[in-house]
């Protein structure tokens, strides 16, 4: 990325009239998302926005007039991959592919000044969660108030829903608060009204997802309510299934366990991100949390929710991580035995209070020791899926390719987690339950026959 991008400090917000009379009238918009399932919802609210002002959504970028590009912030490798995909819109705008090219987003929210200066085919950009003035800027007489209506991007039996915003955890190592603020918690009426609205339009899974899952009702309610929150959508009619992703470690509510392991609807897994494990690391990092209570937590989830399926995420190089931290985190991956794990390279991000640490281990050998993390829970991963050879697992069907169905557990999150490959003598209905009889195991997907 360019240095002067990574090196720019957070920029004022861009007002309306900024951006107001050089932009052209348009009726049909492309959004491209980047990044995280947050961004995805964002992305689909903006659309909603767009849809209730009388524009038309396009898949596709070369055939629509406007182009909003919704960026990442997060890592390095994201906000690469954020400014590739704005210089391939700028190039598409000038073989006039489209008249207008918007950027919002974390990384436009954060970077916007040198953005601004090394992209000039862009005309104006916005912050997260700025969809007022993006269609200020569109279109001035522009209706406010859309009832939470989303055109989703994801397929119709599934959708994220965010239950709160921003986050108030001081990790030394992420740029989230400086763009997306404080956590603010919506209200369990706003969420339920949106669940019953998804629900009517044929979703069946939800996934609850925020920056801090955990902390929800704190700033609305005086403490940490996710339980009665996941109660109270829990007895939503026709939600077959209920997700909770991103529950931060630290002051974790267990009050929330009792409520998985008693709803039918609520599915046995949980995504808790660990980051790392070696009580020096963790103290640098600010996670507010010890090894030792890590290890007991996770004993309290497992005990509490018997065969509950457990997700988390590691950073594998950050500054102060010495080889025999890595390797304690390592012993920790193979003790504990996460059913699924993703790993990432440890990125300085400046205005973090690990920012000043700098990066004193070289790429080659953070991502010698990603591979090594991945390589043992690439065997850990095999050993668990063969244990459920010969069980009948209730799969919901994702999408067909070709006669092969491709489903998920309740064990496997979209996107992220594992695939079952269902084989059918009968077709199978995209976003339908289906008995599946598991006859072999690789290391990230099932094979299994469907008894119907």
């Amino acid at each position: 990325m360019n240095t002067a991008i990574a090196g720019a400090s957070k920029p004022k917000t861009i007002t309306a009239a900024k951006a107001k009379g050089k932009i052209p009238s348009a009726r049909r918009a492309a959004i491209v998302t980047l990044g995280c399932t947050k961004n995805t919802v964002d992305s689909e609210r903006m659309a909603g926005y767009l849809r209730a002002n009388d524009f038309i959504i396009s898949d596709s970028a070369e055939l629509a007039d406007v182009v909003i590009v919704n960026t990442c912030g997060f890592i390095a490798g994201a906000k690469e991959e954020s400014v590739n995909a704005i210089i391939a819109a700028g190039k598409l705008k000038r073989r006039g592919k489209h008249k207008t090219l918007f950027v919002t987003g974390c990384l436009s929210e954060r970077y916007r000044d040198d953005l601004k200066k090394e992209l000039p085919e862009v005309d104006a950009f916005f912050g997260v969660t700025d969809f007022e003035n993006v269609l200020r800027a569109l279109k001035p007489d522009y209706k406010y108030e859309i009832l939470g209506e989303r055109v989703r991007m994801t397929p119709a039996h599934y959708a994220y829903l965010k239950i709160s915003e921003g986050c108030d955890n001081p990790c030394s190592f992420c740029a989230i608060p400086l763009m997306r603020g404080k956590h603010v918690s919506r209200t369990m009426e706003e969420i339920e009204d949106e669940i019953r609205m998804l629900v009517q339009q044929g979703v069946k899974e939800i996934v609850l997802v925020a920056q801090d899952s955990t902390s929800y009702g704190i700033d609305i309610y005086g403490g940490r309510t996710l339980a009665a929150l996941l109660e109270r959508v829990s007895e939503i009619s026709g939600l077959a299934w209920i997700r909770l992703m991103y529950a931060y470690p630290a002051k974790f509510p267990e009050d929330v366990l009792d409520v998985i392991a008693d709803k039918q609807n609520i599915c046995n897994y949980l995504d808790i991100p660990i980051q790392h494990i070696a009580d020096n690391v963790l103290k640098s990092m600010r996670r507010g949390i010890t090894k030792r209570k890590t290890n007991e937590l996770l004993d309290v989830i497992r005990r509490r929710v018997p065969g509950i399926a457990l997700r988390t995420s590691l950073i594998a190089g950050y500054p102060a991580e010495s080889e025999k931290d890595f390797l304690e985190l390592l012993d920790f991956v193979k003790e504990v035995e996460f059913d699924r794990l993703g790993v990432f390279t440890y990125s300085p991000e400046e205005d973090t209070t690990g920012y000043p640490l700098g990066d004193p281990i070289p790429e080659i050998e953070k991502e010698s020791r990603r591979d090594a993390v991945m390589e043992l829970q690439r065997e850990i991963s095999l050993r668990k899926n063969a244990t459920r050879i010969g069980k009948i697992e209730n799969v919901l069907i994702d999408e067909s390719d070709d006669g092969m169905y491709i489903g998920r557990t309740e064990r496997d999150a979209p996107e992220v987690d594992n695939n079952v490959i269902v084989h059918s003598q009968k077709p199978l209905i995209v976003g339908s339950f289906v008995p599946v009889n598991i006859v072999d195991a690789r290391e990230y997907d099932l094979v299994g026959n469907a008894l119907v």
